[in-house]
């Protein structure tokens, strides 16, 4: 099971709140030092206690930061200091330059100079990309199959639907007329008996020639 998050609330007793003060400003100033010597940070931490009593970090002096702080909200959109700069552009060169070599290599060419290593964890990036490509095209065949279907299914429903609005209006017109659905029957048997007919005797016709 996970964690559960504690709800912070003000505690009301007095002499436990004093302590947790304590404790909570100590941790807090520990992590502001470690954050400053780690990274080598410039830190500033200043808190008032419920009672007005000030407590302070810093690293180095509150004087400087404070002053520094001052400098940084006049000139908001200052620029960062040249060798900063620099350091970006020269971390994005080096990482466009190891693009570049990698895709150069995905393509088979600058091959040369690689080691046995290498050229495996080329060959196995070049098959996973050769099976992923493979299985995104089954994947848009599979897609386009169903929707052919589908669509071949929605043509064959409104031709069934058309055949029946066909009948209806068919068997509307007899009834207007006056025609019984036997004698409908017997006439289109009678029409596809003689269209038979004749098609027997025009291949009787053709063969007799």
């Amino acid at each position: 099971m996970g964690s559960r998050d504690i709800e912070i609330e003000k505690t009301d007793n007095l002499i436990r709140r004093q302590v947790a003060f304590s404790e909570r400003r100590k941790s807090l100033f520990k992590k502001a030092k470690e954050l400053s010597i780690l990274c080598d940070a410039e830190v500033g931490v200043i808190v008032f206690s419920s009672t007005g009593k000030l407590y302070e970090f810093s690293r180095p002096s509150m004087e400087h930061i404070l002053s520094r702080y001052g400098a940084e909200q006049q000139q908001p959109n200052a620029q960062p200091p040249p060798q900063v700069v620099e350091l970006d552009a020269a971390i994005l060169q080096e990482e466009m330059a190891k693009l570049r070599s990698a895709y150069v290599r995905m393509i088979g060419k600058e091959l040369n100079g690689l080691q046995i290593k290498e050229l495996k964890d080329l060959e196995n990036q070049l098959s996973e990309a050769i099976l992923a490509v493979k299985t995104k095209k089954e994947q848009v065949l599979v897609d386009q199959l169903e929707k052919s279907r589908f669509q071949e299914q929605m043509a064959m429903a409104e031709i069934e639907d058309l055949r029946k609005q066909l009948e209806e209006l068919k068997n509307k017109r007899n009834s207007e007329l006056g025609l019984s659905p036997a004698y409908v029957r017997k006439k289109r048997s009678l029409r596809i008996k003689s269209s038979n007919n004749w098609e027997v005797m025009r291949l009787h016709s053709a063969f007799s020639h």
